[in-house]
């Protein structure tokens, strides 16, 4: 064991002479570095603590206020007006020193005073620009003077070489609407799904709420905004994720691919030890928050507080509700591999492995033919059962022992690794390659991914990887960020050698993995079956299908001055219509991110004028000039309610709180309870790309990611998860039930490809008329 392994490298043996020490040089030395890294890391930390928090000002910055002031002090002019003396004739102890020691002293702490006034003028006056929203209404390509005045202004007072958390501080608090406004805009979100009379008592309903129980719970979250840093964040995160007892496998987990067409080397051990040493280098730079904060437009700051716990974490189970634990700087990686747990260190003499150091270990693991222990095949399940069950086994048979310690073990790795034994990836030229991928990546086989923890890395036997990702702490962009990152340092930077290894020398005395120990009784396996069964039947009924569309993409679709996801979202309720003849309640995921501790928001895709267009398409009386005009009015309605959702003008975050409170304050509220019970039957995210820019996709066409998808949130519905791809390709990941005899994921992506290229055709046709003219 490297326990034991390690052990020897400093021993004693009492004497009759005393006690003989026996030191190891070699073990010695390691202890030194990881010191020195140690201290190292932390005087980085330290440093960029203080980057950040005097930002958008410089340290630096402090020694030329006091030279200006002590200037002005030399040249008989007082910049303080007499503030400088009044601190000279207060000072502590200022008869121990001598008058121009007193002046000098005084000027720095004025100096510093004047100064860190103006951090804090300068990063209100930062926070004030960017509570300014007009320029997202604007159209593309028009921007107007006030806008550019105001980028300019952002970017002057946004300061030079920002880290990731310079901007915290400077983001605008998410603003409260007004009861009305929501009212108002949910009213005309449901008027398309509604008859005449339908329409009626709803409206009859929303309007006694305003007027009898909305202002007192309004008041109520107005003040919560005030106290916190973001109304909806905290909520959001504690009663949609934490307290939900159902599984989350499916239904909360998502899931990230690999690239696409490219698998850099089919050697298993090869291609998870630089991906590991890429998240390990990704880490690292988070912790010491030297990555570059996302910015729109490349100047308006994106906030980066979830991506604080995007290692060390794990949804720790609970009897009512779940906690996420984070914590910092974890020095090992747990490893899922036929059916055993491995422990592998990640750093060795005070540095991180390398990649064929990495890739040893997980060779070895590979290599390793013991037999799982008794109940430890599908220990895992516990994770993707329900929440109760797995809570109660957790505090009964893991609170102590060698069950603890593995546990644990777990609990607080960096991420979880699952060396996988199945071949999975896209393929053209076998069928539905991409719908079986995507499966595995969502539930596997219910055992072999922690379904807990802040995400787990699959590594697939042909070299192909993915990630499925835990929801509570973060949203898809989060991971999105990361995943971009490390496979791109993956192909770009570390590489392979001609026999697909990793580059680079190994270490004489790596330590090896070590193995888990578990003592599961037989009663504690029953609950694992159990665990296990509930997922197996969860995980069978999901039906999936990647759908490829590469007849056109977001190049095209510019040229029709459309944006991009406008044209998705209107194919998707063409398809929906066609697929079921009815409309629904549809779902679009928006970012919220503008905000400090933003998350996300909903854009209700199914509007009045999508309706009418849908309806215009259908109807075989209608010319293609009608219907592009009724196109060209749902995307610019579309535009505009996504853009709201972005700014804080939302519908169903507020009125989310607006029900939490009520239950709070024990209010009854009718429309608050039918709200929050409407089925979401077309649920739709699109993934963002590039956000990095660290690949071409001019120069590597091939190197592009397939992007992610999720689950069905309806028993009835689909879940749609889409990902535009440079200039023509888009990918369509779908989701929904076998047992549903209303849905095939396969269909609604074929009702989708057919949609894209008849509101495609519309263009075609009216660009065929104008060179006829």
């Amino acid at each position: 064991m490297a326990e034991a392994h390690q052990a020897v490298g400093f021993q004693f043996t009492v004497t009759p002479d005393g006690i003989d020490l026996h030191l190891s040089r070699e073990v010695l030395k390691h202890i030194y570095l990881s010191g020195v890294t140690s201290w190292r890391k932390r005087a980085i930390r330290f440093k960029n603590g203080i980057l950040t928090g005097v930002y958008p000002a410089s340290p630096s910055s402090l020694l030329i206020v006091v030279i200006a002031t002590m200037s002005t002090i030399y040249a008989r002019i007082d910049p303080s007006l007499g503030m400088i003396d009044t601190i000279k004739r207060t000072m502590p102890l200022c008869s121990l020193l001598c008058p121009v020691t007193q002046t000098v002293f005084s000027a720095i702490l004025f100096s510093t005073g004047l100064w860190l006034s103006l951090i804090l003028m300068l990063r209100y006056t930062l926070k004030a620009l960017l509570s300014y929203h007009a320029w997202i209404f604007e159209s593309h390509g028009k921007i107007s003077f006030c806008t550019k005045l105001w980028l300019t202004l952002v970017k002057m007072f946004s300061g030079r070489r920002p880290l990731l958390y310079s901007f915290q501080t400077s983001l605008p608090r998410l603003p409260v609407p007004r009861v009305d406004d929501t009212i108002t805009r949910y009213l005309e979100s449901v008027r398309p799904l509604l008859d005449d009379e339908q329409y009626n008592q709803m409206e009859v309903v929303a309007n006694n709420f305003k007027k009898d129980q909305a202002p007192k719970l309004q008041k109520y979250l107005i003040l919560k905004s005030w106290c916190a840093t973001n109304y909806v964040s905290d909520w959001w995160e504690e009663y949609i994720y934490l307290r939900g007892r159902s599984p989350i496998m499916v239904n909360s987990n998502f899931y990230a691919m690999d690239l696409l067409y490219v698998t850099p080397t089919h050697r298993q051990a090869a291609r998870a030890g630089n991906v590991v040493h890429a998240m390990l280098q990704y880490r690292r730079k988070l912790e010491r928050g030297e990555h570059a904060p996302l910015r729109a437009l490349g100047v308006v700051p994106m906030c980066s507080y979830q991506m604080e716990r995007m290692f060390n974490t794990t949804r720790i189970p609970g009897i009512e509700t779940d906690f996420v634990q984070h914590l910092s700087d974890r020095k090992h990686l747990v490893v899922y591999h036929k059916g055993r747990f491995f422990k592998v260190w990640l750093y060795y003499g005070g540095r991180h492995l390398w990649p064929s150091e990495l890739e040893t270990q997980f060779q070895r693991i590979l290599d390793d033919t013991t037999e799982p222990q008794p109940g430890e095949l599908k220990l895992a399940a516990l994770t993707a059962g329900n929440r109760v069950p797995w809570a109660r086994a957790r505090l009964k048979y893991f609170s102590q022992g060698v069950n603890k310690a593995s546990l644990e073990a777990i609990e607080t790795s960096a991420f979880f690794l699952t060396l996988d034994d199945e071949v999975h990836g896209y393929d053209p030229e076998k069928l539905r390659s991409l719908d079986l991928y995507a499966k595995s990546l969502l539930h596997g086989k219910c055992y072999d991914r922690w379904f807990d923890k802040s995400f787990t890395l699959i590594a697939y036997k042909n070299g192909k990887l993915g990630v499925n990702a835990e929801h509570s702490w973060a949203d898809a962009p989060i991971i999105g960020h990361m995943w971009e990152y490390v496979l791109a340092t993956d192909c770009f930077h570390l590489g392979y050698t001609e026999e697909g290894h990793c580059k680079g020398d190994i270490s004489n005395g790596l330590p090896p993995p070590i193995k888990l120990q578990w003592d599961i009784p037989l009663e504690c396996q029953e609950v694992i079956e159990d665990s296990y069964m509930v997922a197996k039947v969860i995980a069978d009924d999901v039906d999936f299908h990647g759908c490829l569309f590469d007849e056109f993409g977001k190049g095209l679709i510019k040229k029709s001055r459309t944006s991009p996801d406008a044209f998705i979202q209107l194919a998707l309720q063409l398809a929906q219509f066609r697929d079921k003849g009815e409309f629904c309640l549809t779902y679009e995921a928006s970012m919220t991110r503008m905000f400090r501790e933003g998350r996300t928001e909903t854009v209700r895709s199914c509007t009045s004028e999508s309706t009418a267009f849908v309806r215009a398409m259908e109807d075989k009386s209608t010319t293609s000039a009608q219907r592009l005009d009724l196109f060209r009015k749902a995307a610019d309605k579309h535009q505009n309610m996504y853009r709201l959702a972005m700014t804080g003008s939302g519908i169903d975050r507020h009125l989310f709180c607006l029900y939490i409170m009520s239950k709070y304050l024990s209010i009854d509220s009718p429309f608050l309870k039918q709200v929050l019970s409407e089925p979401w039957r077309l649920s739709t995210s699109q993934t963002p790309q590039q956000q990095l820019n660290m690949v071409d996709i001019k120069r590597f066409p091939r190197y592009v990611g397939a992007g992610g998808g999720f689950g069905p949130v309806a028993d009835d519905g689909y879940g749609v998860s889409y990902i535009i791809i440079g200039e023509n390709l888009i990918t369509f990941h779908i989701s929904s039930k076998f047992s549903s005899p209303e849905t095939d994921s396969y269909r609604f992506g074929q009702n989708i490809r057919q949609a894209m290229l008849d509101i495609r055709a519309l263009f075609d046709q009216k660009d065929k008329k104008e060179k006829e003219m």
